[in-house]
């Protein structure tokens, strides 16, 4: 099946996801409007500063489910099904979230009230169904047969890592130090070392006094879109640079890029649990990261390297060079 061919997409997307990704872009907007005219603080944020950014990325990450769905046609009512729970569960979740907005209380750790403690508690049924259900599609990708491995892998490492990704938000439901169940009025947190709320970057509203979970837990899910986008940006420069129409380095540059993708969010998230700001890094963290440059430095040389053909591989891969234009699998 064919993601892109002569300019038309001939994919059927999973209707629900996209649905679902549509609505978000509405409330996306609302949002927009309500953080520029509702002056309402909670958490040191603007209240409608949440909805925002889960709308978002909500919108990226199921038109992504929504498409690799699409390419999986031998699994095609299991995928449905999975799809269908995800969007579902991903509703369920919007819809609390918003509705503690407009009553002017925080949706995640509340358990302030019984009926506030009830509706954190079924969000985070929700996070666990929507995490199965990634999961199911991600076990569809691994056994399915894709032709083009770079863009197997490419979805593969993608949705690994986004399920990784999305596994910290677990983390930030254990009960903070001073926190206990039953007692406290928040239980969880997303900050370590200091309180939520605190001085944070713009825009993103990431801590800059502590550690902040959110930095990896965002980090891991959105390689669901830049691992394939990554593949899509070597697949229309093929044309132009003839090694990378040859598919072994393209698979091999996308294996470098999910190795080094996988090693930052393991850095950011051992980064965020030792309480250490993403823009304050120690010795430690600059060592780590600049190693892991090295090794990425490496790898790509690797990948390109390798890639190097005899004179009539190097002819027929000019020839099948405009093919690659395509996303083929």
């Amino acid at each position: 099946m064919e993601f892109l061919r002569n300019g038309v997409l001939r994919t059927s997307w999973h209707r629900p996801l996209v649905v679902f990704s549509a609505a978000m872009v509405a409330l996306a907007v609302v949002s927009a409007v309500g953080v520029l005219v509702d002056d309402r603080v909670l958490v040191g944020a603007p209240i409608w500063a949440k909805p925002f950014k889960f709308a978002v990325s909500f919108v990226a990450y199921c038109l992504s489910l929504a498409w690799m769905l699409s390419l999986l046609p031998d699994r095609r009512r299991v995928g449905w099904w999975a799809g269908t729970v995800v969007a579902l569960a991903s509703l369920v979740e919007m819809v609390i979230i918003t509705g503690q907005v407009v009553r002017g209380k925080r949706s995640h750790f509340n358990h302030e009230t019984p009926f506030d403690e009830a509706l954190f508690n079924a969000m985070a049924v929700t996070v666990v169904v929507l995490w199965a259900g990634t999961l199911v599609v991600a076990v569809l990708l691994l056994r399915a047969r894709i032709a083009d491995r770079a863009s197997a892998w490419a979805m593969r490492s993608g949705i690994l890592l986004a399920l990784a990704g999305a596994a910290v938000g677990f983390l930030m439901t254990q009960p903070a130090p001073g926190q206990q169940r039953g007692v406290s009025k928040v239980v969880g947190a997303h900050s370590v070392g200091v309180p939520d709320g605190g001085p944070s970057m713009p825009l993103t509203g990431w801590s800059t006094t502590g550690g902040d979970l959110r930095i990896p837990h965002f980090f891991g899910m959105h390689a669901l879109q830049l691992l394939p986008l990554l593949l899509m940006v070597l697949t229309v420069l093929a044309p132009r640079f003839a090694r990378l129409a040859d598919e072994r380095v393209r698979l091999r540059l996308v294996l470098v890029a999910s190795g080094a993708y996988a090693a930052v969010f393991a850095l950011v998230l051992w980064q965020a649990l030792r309480g250490q700001p993403l823009v304050r890094p120690d010795g430690a963290t600059l060592g780590a990261a600049g190693l892991m440059v090295v090794a990425v430095a490496l790898g790509a040389y690797w990948a390109l390297r390798t890639g190097r053909t005899s004179p009539s591989h190097r002819a027929t891969a000019a020839t099948s060079a405009p093919a690659s234009k395509d996303l083929v699998l």
